[in-house]
């Protein structure tokens, strides 16, 4: 069969490669065509039609700045399925691009079958999304398991394959080389700091999460460096301060600490699977309007992936103005004794474990694209 898949970031990159992979182990005559990057190129065996660093921007300014940017690859992308003729387009997450320029065009023009992969977050936000998904996309691939309970209602063929943070924890344990050398036994314990992928996430987060861990003492604070960034990006807030930054062994990292301070994102679900105690900071300007706008505005109880997946209260969450360094203290220093909040995080991420499955979801969502397909 042919397979026509679209990413549009660094993430979708991995986890459409790795679906890629899944997929010609159980189709001998696959052939590959995407918009992604260098793990699909390598997975595929062939260059990408666009690029996704042509459409990777992020927040409204640099979006409208590149508008024409954008449009131009979307015409390639457009130009280049209709050629292939593909058996099933598989949108990889990325929403704004593929519910603007490729659902319509492939669907109503092209009559091509939709599976799409990683479900973008319409129960967070933008929930009208959920009308153009119920009219373009015969089957939607979802990675957290609350997802397929909320879109019950609506008409759309949901199945849950599993979530790609359990596998890459998984294969990071199994595969790995141990690449730091922390001292772990003899030495303070050890804060790891996952303050964003993102300057202004870094900017917004890093100052309050190391005034905390200065404040609590007798801790050794290490940044994990995030992909995209470099020392310079974290120097201006530093300072003074003896903090290590690593690069490419954030899990090991992660693993290693007594517990850890993490942006929201991804990186809470991971830590959770990693078996650390954290806690969770958002701070993005500090203003009360954004964590006004969260509990009126956005239809859900958390922001965490930790506490979404539960659906209790695993982790602390500090929003906006919350992110104090009083704050961050408090919950740091009940997380990184032998106490009840440290006993009861651990006991709540083996029941987010047991939710999210342990079967690899690159090969249940390979199968599920099959199945979609001769159905």
């Amino acid at each position: 069969m042919k397979y026509f898949l679209i990413a549009g970031e660094a993430s979708g990159d991995l986890h459409a490669s790795n679906l890629i992979k899944s997929l010609a182990r159980r189709d001998a005559q696959a052939e590959f065509r995407f918009m992604g990057g260098d793990l699909m190129t390598e997975a595929a065996g062939c260059e990408p039609v666009v690029h996704y660093r042509k459409v990777a921007y992020m927040g409204f300014l640099p979006v409208l700045r590149h508008l024409g940017e954008i449009a131009d690859a979307a015409k390639k992308v457009k130009s280049a399925i209709r050629e292939f003729n593909p058996d099933v387009v598989i949108p990889v997450d990325f929403g704004t691009f593929n519910f603007k320029y490729i659902l319509p065009y492939v669907h109503d023009m092209l009559g091509i079958p939709v599976v799409y992969y990683i479900s973008p977050k319409v129960w967070a936000w933008k929930r009208w999304r959920v009308k153009i998904m119920e009219k373009y996309v015969d089957t939607l691939l979802c990675i957290l398991p609350f997802e397929t309970v909320f879109l019950k209602p609506y008409d759309i063929k949901t199945v849950f394959v599993g979530n790609p943070c359990v596998d890459a924890v998984n294969n990071y344990r199994v595969t790995a080389q141990p690449k730091l050398n922390l001292n772990i036994e003899t030495g303070e314990p050890v804060v790891a700091i996952l303050c964003g992928s993102r300057r202004q996430e870094v900017a917004a987060n890093l100052p309050y999460m190391l005034e905390a861990v200065a404040s609590v003492g007798g801790v050794r604070p290490v940044i994990a460096g995030a992909p995209g960034l470099t020392m310079e990006d974290y120097a201006p807030y530093l300072k003074d301060r003896k903090v290590e930054i690593v690069f490419g062994a954030t899990y090991e990292l992660v693993e290693k600490s007594r517990a850890a301070l993490v942006t929201s994102g991804t990186a809470t679900l991971e830590t959770c699977l990693l078996g650390t105690p954290q806690v969770v900071c958002y701070r993005a300007g500090g203003s009360r309007i954004i964590r006004w706008g969260f509990r009126y505005l956005f239809p859900i109880k958390y922001f965490s992936l930790v506490n979404l997946v539960a659906d209790f209260d695993v982790v602390p969450e500090l929003l906006a103005h919350e992110v104090t360094v009083d704050n961050i203290a408090t919950h740091l220093k009940a997380v990184l004794s032998e106490g009840a909040e440290r006993t009861r995080q651990i006991k709540g991420y083996r029941d987010v474990y047991e939710k999210l499955g342990n079967t690899p979801c690159s090969e249940r969502a390979a199968e599920a694209v099959l199945t979609a397909l001769k159905s």
